[in-house]
């Protein structure tokens, strides 16, 4: 009976560590695994503590942008726009117009005003492009408003329809600034500029923010493709040569009706006092 006891507890025993031995590997196993994991977690921080200092130098380079750009807001535009923007009764609210339409408004020179009348008139540009840039990236923080388009978009007018793009002008664009984009005389002393010496970029941000009477076309009334083959339309009319003679300014019958006039009716004249000298 003893020897029969005896082999019991050793089949016990062999049989425990049979089933200890399977526990121990899953453990094994288990922390095999955590430290696997663990060892991609510190990988993947590295690569983050790699990369995360570039992005903290990139916030802190845009935010040294709009603080130059506050800086010279606040010299140059404040004293008619308000401290923060917000308007004034010598000029409007630059909340919400967005970073296009500083670009466009200070890169043509018609910002900073010179002096008030129905009409921003038109000056030297007085900032460089990098000071233009941080008024534009001031003026976003102050309300979402059109971007700046990209110089990747602006030069794809290239690839685009001329045609239609003078189809969409002549049908949205021609009533103000002339089938030929010459310009012209407006009610209450306004007037609609001539586009011959505006860039494609000027005419993209000017569709997109309605600079003085000019209304806005946003993407939904003309698609961003749409602008640009209008933009190639116009650039097109800078080369395009005049069939019919003498451009005449190309505003259509007000020169060609005074050419008419001043010369047709000078000959009458000269010939009548001619005729009447013969007499």
């Amino acid at each position: 009976m003893s020897g029969s006891s005896e082999q019991e507890e050793r089949a016990g025993v062999a049989e425990s560590h049979g089933t200890t031995k399977p526990g121990k590997r899953s453990r094994r196993r288990r922390l095999l695994r955590i430290g696997v994991v663990a060892g991609l977690l510190v990988v993947l921080g590295s690569v983050y503590a790699a990369l995360a200092p570039g992005s903290q130098d990139a916030t802190a380079s845009d935010n040294a942008v709009v603080n130059a750009g506050r800086a010279l807001f606040i010299q140059g535009c404040a004293a008619c726009h308000g401290l923060d923007g917000q308007g004034s009764d010598q000029g409007p609210s630059l909340i919400g117009v967005g970073a296009a339409a500083v670009d466009f408004q200070v890169g043509t020179g018609r910002m900073p005003l010179k002096e008030h009348g129905p009409e921003a008139i038109r000056h030297q540009q007085e900032y460089t492009e990098k000071q233009i840039e941080a008024m534009a990236a001031y003026v976003a923080t102050l309300g979402p408003g059109p971007a700046i388009p990209s110089n990747e978009l602006i030069s794809q007018y290239t690839n685009t329809d001329a045609a239609v793009g003078g189809a969409l002008f002549r049908t949205n664009c021609a009533q103000c600034h002339n089938f030929a984009g010459s310009g012209g005389a407006l009610t209450f002393g306004k007037f609609a500029p001539s586009l011959s010496e505006a860039t494609p970029r000027q005419i993209y941000e000017a569709m997109l923010t309605g600079p003085e009477n000019m209304p806005v076309f946003g993407d939904q009334q003309i698609t961003p493709p749409q602008k640009l083959a209008i933009i190639n339309y116009i650039r097109t009319l800078k080369t395009e040569p005049d069939p019919g003679g003498a451009g005449i300014g190309r505003v259509g019958p007000v020169s060609e009706g005074l050419v008419a006039w001043v010369v047709g009716i000078g000959l009458l004249v000269l010939t009548v006092i001619w005729i009447g000298s013969r007499a």
